[in-house]
């Protein structure tokens, strides 16, 4: 039963599937570092009170090798053999949704931490919550801000990756855009583990689209972008989901960077006064660039966040019982570091207003919504 390890050893271990090699590793290893800077932080300041006890954290990591299927094993795997108390769900929607069954069955309250696909939560599954709202959350305010810019932007062409959450938005793009009076030229698919755009990419340029909407993870993007520079692809506007919001992205593409337009769940920008181990977000910042000597992301923002809520739903029942905890997570509406946490019926939450940015000056700068803008959008300039 989970619960006996840490009723054994005072210490709560939560399970992580990760994907620390193979081609998803660089979002593998961000969620690592969020997990990682969070349990730190909570053994720091005394672990997890639970009546008398204070209870240490311990994180199990264990490497699914980017491979989806191997991620269920492993889930399955940390609950029977490694007695974990509570999961994290592997990245991404694809794996969530696939290893979800395995902790609806153990019943084991489990967090995602990087899965907004809407498909991964109508599963009518009741241990499952997740941090990221659905995808047109970020689509929509996308479509609007390019929309009501004034611009003579017409036309759209979409190219996605064939896989769960990148297909999912691609079509919530799609829907979006012509929502709001865009016409979609081309809709494309590429295969996992495509090496190789340009044919794809020629075929989209020679429609001669105003905006460019792609979608992948960031290995995906960092190709693709390269590819369009390298074949002359060049619309008023590009946006990518969801590369451009990570470092590495800017720094492996250089001044191809400049202008690409995305959103996510979380920016640096926001300013919260949270309730938890970290407190604001202006304290989180700062722990973490201590930690790590770099600027979070929304990824491993997202990740320190799951540790949070998980936290505060376990102080808030003072149980470590996992259908009590379940239950706190259900019920929770909090402020935290990560922004106002509240979940909706299915687990997913929607307490939350995901930013747009763009990359300008070789920074990612909000642009929506207007509480936390830091610039206008800029068009054109994609080379």
């Amino acid at each position: 039963m989970a619960g006996s390890a840490a009723a054994e050893d005072d210490m709560i271990r939560i399970g992580a599937p990760l994907p620390l090699t193979g081609p998803l590793s660089p979002e593998g290893d961000k969620q690592q570092r969020g997990y990682d800077l969070w349990a730190k932080t909570v053994n720091e300041n005394g672990g997890i009170t639970v009546g008398d006890t204070d209870y240490r954290v311990e994180i199990v990591y264990v490497d699914y090798e980017s491979n989806t299927p191997r991620a269920v094993q492993t889930a399955e795997r940390l609950i029977t053999e490694e007695d974990v108390d509570f999961l994290f769900s592997p990245f991404g929607s694809g794996a969530t949704k696939a290893a979800s069954s395995v902790s609806e069955r153990y019943q084991i309250p489990t967090v995602a931490a990087t899965a907004s696909s809407e498909e991964v939560y109508n599963q009518g599954y009741r241990f499952l919550f997740g941090t990221f709202t659905p995808n047109n959350t970020l689509t929509d305010p996308m479509a609007e801000i390019v929309a009501g810019s004034g611009e003579d932007i017409e036309t759209v062409a979409i190219y996605a990756r064939n896989d769960l959450f990148p297909l999912a938005i691609a079509n919530e793009m799609e829907k979006s855009a012509e929502e709001n009076g865009f016409e979609v030229v081309s809709f494309d698919e590429y295969a996992i583990g495509t090496n190789d755009h340009s044919s794809a990419l020629t075929l989209l340029r020679d429609s001669q689209p105003d905006w460019v909407f792609a979608t992948g993870y960031i290995n995906d993007l960092i190709l693709i972008r390269r590819q369009m520079r390298d074949l002359g692809v060049q619309p008023q506007v590009l946006s990518m989901i969801a590369g451009p919001a990570y470092k590495e992205f800017i720094e492996a593409t250089g001044e191809a960077a400049e202008n690409v337009s995305s959103a996510a769940w979380w920016h640096p920008a926001v300013e919260y006064d949270g309730e938890g181990v970290f407190g604001t977000t202006a304290n989180y910042l700062e722990l973490f660039e201590e930690e790590y000597d770099s600027r979070p992301d929304y990824a491993e923002a997202s990740a320190s966040a799951a540790g949070v809520i998980l936290q505060l739903a376990i102080e808030e029942v003072d149980s470590i019982d996992p259908v009590t905890v379940r239950d706190a997570l259900a019920d929770i509406d909090v402020m935290t570091f990560y922004g106002p946490i509240r979940f909706g019926e299915t687990g997913q939450i929607t307490s939350l207003e995901p930013p747009v940015f763009q990359i300008q000056d070789g920074e990612a700068k909000v642009i929506y919504p207007e509480a936390i803008k830091q610039t206008d959008m800029r068009f054109g300039g994609i080379n």
